[in-house]
């Protein structure tokens, strides 16, 4: 799972970097209802499945310890 984890972190970053690339050429009104409606959901989003998916893995290597015990 942490590789997943890995990988979406990956992708929001590369989301960023592009989207900071094309804030430089473009900067209007359109621009920055663009970002608040579409760019910055995605960034909360994805860190709150990022936290998702550290609580499931935890409780699956849980529950992989507690089946290896019986």
């Amino acid at each position: 799972m942490s590789s997943h984890s890995a990988r979406l972190q990956h992708a929001l970053r590369d989301l960023r970097e592009k989207w900071d690339v094309t804030r430089d050429s473009w900067a209007d009104q359109v621009a920055l209802d663009y970002e608040k409606n579409h760019i910055a959901p995605v960034d909360s989003l994805v860190k709150r499945t990022m936290v998702g998916m550290d609580k499931l893995s935890e409780s699956l290597a849980k529950i992989r310890k507690a089946m290896e015990e019986n």
